[in-house]
C-alpha cells in the first residue's frame, strides 16, 4: 500500500493536473473504498492548489513561484500539505465565508473548510504551508 507521494512543481495552472493525476495514483493505492472521503480530500486539495497557483507572490519576479505537496495516509486522517514559495500570506481561516451566488469567486477557502475536518495554514522556513486533514 503506498502511504505517501509527492511532488514539487510550479505555481502554473497547468500544474492542476498534475496534482490531480498525483492524487489519483496516491488514492488508488490506498485501497480505500469511501467516495465521498475521496471526493472531500480531492475537493478541498484542488481548491487550495487554485488558490496558491492564482495568489502565490515572490518579492522577486524572476524567481519561480513553486510548492510542493506531499500526500500521506495515516491510520486515522489522510493529510494533504502544500506549501509554496511565495511571500507570507496572512489569513484567517476562521472569518473565511462563501461568496454570494452572483460572486464569479471567493469560493475555494470556504468549500475547503467545508469538505474537511481540519485547515491550517502557518508560515515555516519562509513558506506558506497548508495542511488538509480527513478523518478516516
Amino acid at each position: 500500500m503506498s502511504t505517501h507521494a509527492s511532488i514539487d512543481v510550479p505555481a502554473v495552472p497547468a500544474s492542476l493536473d498534475t496534482v490531480q493525476d498525483t492524487f489519483a495514483a496516491w488514492w488508488d493505492g490506498q485501497g480505500i473504498d469511501d467516495p465521498t472521503l475521496r471526493f472531500r480530500l480531492e475537493t478541498a486539495l484542488v481548491e487550495v492548489a487554485a488558490n496558491v497557483i492564482e495568489h502565490t507572490r515572490r518579492s522577486d519576479p524572476h524567481e519561480g513561484r513553486r510548492f510542493v505537496l506531499d500526500l500521506t495516509a495515516h491510520d486515522t486522517e489522510l493529510v494533504a500539505v502544500l506549501s509554496d514559495n511565495g511571500m507570507p500570506v496572512d489569513i484567517d481561516l476562521g472569518a473565511v465565508t462563501m461568496a454570494d451566488p452572483e460572486d464569479e469567486g471567493g469560493r475555494g477557502l470556504a468549500l475547503a473548510i467545508a469538505a474537511l475536518d481540519r485547515l491550517e495554514h502557518h508560515h515555516e522556513g519562509g513558506r506558506n504551508v497548508w495542511v488538509l486533514v480527513c478523518d478516516r
